[in-house]
């Protein structure tokens, strides 16, 4: 009988799988209309005010440096509690960074700027977190007093963070949801690193850190490409953390492309197409650019979940850049080249994504694919969490092993299920969805007899 409903709903899921579910919870709907491009704009422009913000510029000017540009952060985080009931909890995560001998020439103290959103389930202990790093850099990494705005790389990140809060801290999520505006990252990802460390110290339950850096451009150099309709989502395939045991289940299973990581941008792609006009999520199979690293990677290597969000195009003559003017062209990270109705799809992205996660039950636990038998038939078993709300049922997810991203969805409300595909072509995965259709991150079964 079982298998006989399963066939039932495959059918009908071939029939209709031509056809995109748009469905769309109302609440997060409300909260993406509430996100301001002008609001971003203002943002941008404050940072560029600071005039720098390299990470060891001034500390004491109230109106000039890193230290003012910090402190109009934590205030401006504060300044949502008068709204919000003082939901935010908004603290300063202060460190010595040592020497290195290369970027960091003396000890000194750096600070990232944390606006902390309690969930309302207090016995559920699990974290979202979104960053982006508010130093600055021209093109000498070690010049700490020439103009550095950093409009684009990474106002635009940290503008993005700050309308997140205000505008999340207004709702109340099942669980913990952090805002981090990031130090150091020119100088070697000192604040995301420190961060990270404290995370897996801490026994913090991190299950997804998105990192924005560089998320207001939509010209490309050199290629004349002009793009404000895709952004691109960096993730790790082989985690940087993994074990030998893990490794050993990977090349032995096929999966390469079957990391947390890589799930999770799976998860962003499907959830910002959904709930984003006019925008498609670029998946791209690497960790970050090119040779390049930024702030989700300290995260990555500690074995939390993290990607990156990125433009879909760059533009050189702005990034890391003395701000110059060369035979008419006027280089340099200025505010008047971001585009702020493209920020505000990219917030707009990463809020869907939060929001969705926040009201998701909790992923199932030890899924497992049964071996026990050679057949055709893919026959699963999960365990529902115990922490979150209850799921009103689960998505068993199914690609081909060549496709980027999940093509079919199979609804079940057991903690069990069969279905006509063998695991020998098809890759699987499971989520949990409550009654209003939010879905959790995605888990791989593993085979088990």
């Amino acid at each position: 009988m079982k298998l006989f409903y399963a066939i039932f709903l495959l059918l009908f899921v071939d029939a209709a799988y031509a056809q995109k579910n748009m469905s769309r919870d109302p609440l997060i709907s409300g909260m993406l209309a509430a996100v301001s491009a002008a609001n971003l704009g203002q943002s941008v422009r404050k940072l560029v005010s600071f005039q720098t913000r390299h990470t060891l510029s001034d500390t004491l000017s109230k109106t000039t440096g890193i230290g003012a540009a910090r402190s109009w952060i934590k205030s401006e985080f504060e300044s949502y509690n008068k709204d919000n009931g003082g939901k935010l909890q908004v603290s300063y995560d202060s460190f010595v960074q040592a020497a290195d001998g290369r970027r960091i020439l003396k000890p000194v103290v750096l600070k990232n700027v944390m606006a902390i959103l309690p969930g309302k389930a207090t016995a559920d202990k699990r974290m979202l977190m979104v960053c982006g790093h508010y130093d600055s850099r021209v093109t000498d990494i070690m010049n700490s007093k020439g103009f550095a705005p950093g409009a684009n790389d990474d106002a635009s990140g940290v503008a993005g963070v700050l309308e997140l809060a205000r505008v999340m801290s207004n709702q109340f999520f099942d669980i913990t949801i952090v805002f981090v505006a990031m130090v150091g990252e020119e100088q070697g990802l000192y604040g995301a690193a420190h961060l990270a460390k404290r995370a897996r110290e801490e026994g913090w339950d991190v299950q997804l850190l998105l990192n924005n850096d560089m998320i207001g451009n939509t010209y490309g150099m050199e290629t004349d490409l002009k793009d404000n309709s895709r952004v691109r989502v960096f993730s790790e395939g082989v985690p940087a953390a993994e074990t030998n045991e893990a490794a050993q289940l990977r090349q032995s299973t096929g999966g390469e492309n079957d990391g947390n990581a890589r799930q999770a941008a799976r998860y962003i792609k499907e959830t910002g197409e959904r709930y984003v006009d006019h925008l498609e999520v670029k998946l791209i199979y690497r960790k970050d650019r090119f040779l390049r690293g930024g702030d989700h990677t300290p995260f990555s290597a500690q074995g939390f979940t993290a990607v990156r969000i990125t433009e879909m195009n760059e533009d050189f003559n702005r990034q890391h850049q003395d701000v110059r003017t060369e035979k008419g062209f006027k280089f340099g990270d200025l505010p008047e080249y971001v585009d702020y109705t493209y920020l505000q799809k990219i917030t707009r992205l990463n809020l869907s994504v939060l929001a969705n996660l926040g009201l998701a039950p909790a992923p199932p636990i030890n899924p497992v694919l049964i071996t026990s038998v050679l057949t055709n038939i893919s026959a699963f078993k999960w365990t529902a969490s115990a922490v979150g709300k209850d799921p009103a049922g689960y998505n068993i997810l199914m690609r081909e092993t060549t496709s980027p991203h999940w093509e079919k969805k199979f609804y079940f409300t057991a903690t069990s299920a069969e279905i006509p595909y063998s695991k020998d072509n098809y890759l699987f995965g499971l989520q949990a969805v409550d009654a209003n259709g939010h879905e959790s991150l995605i888990v791989v079964p593993k085979p088990a007899k």
